[in-house]
């Protein structure tokens, strides 16, 4: 059937025929250099540590490539459209148009995308200053989102319809979808306010007073936060939520504190001022406790069983195993104070006065019976 076909076939019949042949080679030798020389770049960019560079060049790689064969496939129609009057061929324009778009739009996308996930990756931000995790990511949806409304809406112009009537009917239309969608947009607009105000981050640990929620926060989206509790279970707290309840943040404090009443014994009273002053003198001189910091260590009730004095400072960490082991440290070195100078912790007790006639009487009804 070829050999037939090809036997009558006339050169005179397809014109257009040598100038498609010519932009197809033009095609695939563009495609060739445009592949070896995004390849040496790839090589060059590894030996630098240059963020953007590596970003464009990966985002753009692919959209590159299909912008040649988007390009050459349009001219080679624009060949054909010269020669012939099929009405299929009447949508070129915007159609070709529509791809260029779309390319660029993904391009775009793409670009943002890899320029977040190397501002997020530890290997470009370990030897650079601290990167906002939250700052990072709420940007990223931010543009990601405005490339892609910009693009359909780029896309619909050259579609033939009419933007300006499409942003009227978003408006009116958007009036009903909030009354449908308000806790929705209750949850993006504290989504929003959480991004600006910056209560929390990702990776800070958070607890609120209001509400049983407490854990390190993963992940802050747009309709809901995941927050990882201690026992290692996912919470996902809606946005909302969060304009309406108070939000402590623990991972931001300066310094933590150790706060502890100690009792020493009644009997020891007379020691209870050089056990104090020692004790003072002694978190002076802990290298781990921050006197910039206020420090008291004072004699504060008379307890039932004990003479009270409380301990008031606050440790250099704010790491909560440091914290543990520093508390330890000095609770130890107060109770080896105590005993030094023959104190003693207190415990409770009791004391039972019993007057002299009463206890006559009670030991000569114990001989009387012992008879």
């Amino acid at each position: 059937m070829f050999e037939q076909w090809w036997s009558n076939f006339q050169p005179d019949q397809y014109p257009w025929l040598g100038d498609v042949f010519i932009v197809v080679i033009i095609m695939l030798t563009t495609n060739l250099f445009v592949s070896r020389l995004m390849a040496s770049l790839a090589v060059k960019f590894t030996k630098t540590r240059n963020l953007w560079d590596d970003a464009l060049l990966e985002a753009a790689r692919k959209p590159a490539l299909l912008m040649i064969w988007a390009v050459g496939a349009s001219h080679v129609l624009e060949i054909i459209v010269r020669s012939t009057n099929a009405e299929i061929f009447t949508a070129l324009e915007p159609l070709r148009a529509v791809a260029v778009v779309l390319i660029l739009g993904w391009f775009l996308v793409s670009l943002v995308r890899q320029v977040e996930l190397r501002l997020l990756s530890d290997d470009y931000s370990a030897k650079d200053e601290p990167i906002d995790r939250t700052t990072v990511m709420a940007l990223g949806k931010l543009v990601r989102s405005a490339v892609i409304i910009v693009s359909a809406l780029m896309v619909l112009q050259n579609l033939g319809y009419s933007i300006s009537g499409v942003l009227a009917f978003g408006g009116i239309g958007g009036i009903a979808v909030g009354f449908a969608a308000k806790d929705m947009l209750a949850n993006f607009f504290g989504g929003l306010m959480v991004y600006l105000d910056r209560p929390f981050s990702v990776g800070d640990w958070i607890r609120s007073p209001d509400k049983d929620i407490e854990g390190t926060v993963e992940n802050i989206g747009w309709r809901q936060t995941r927050i990882r509790t201690f026992d290692q279970r996912p919470l996902y707290v809606p946005n909302a939520t969060f304009m309406q309840i108070s939000v402590e943040n623990p991972s931001r404090m300066l310094n933590r504190r150790i706060y502890e009443t100690i009792g020493v014994r009644y009997q020891d009273a007379a020691c209870l001022p050089e056990i104090i002053d020692r004790v003072r003198a002694m978190l002076e001189n802990h290298a781990d406790i921050d006197l910039a910091k206020t420090l008291i260590v004072n004699f504060n009730k008379y307890n039932a069983s004990s003479l009270d004095f409380f301990i008031y400072t606050f440790t250099k960490t704010t790491n909560w195993v440091e914290y543990h082991r520093i508390k330890q440290n000095v609770l130890l070195q107060v109770l080896d104070i105590i005993h030094e100078l023959g104190g003693d912790v207190a415990f409770p007790t009791s004391t039972i006065k019993l007057d002299p006639i009463t206890i006559e009487n009670a030991q000569g009804r114990a001989e009387q019976n012992h008879e």
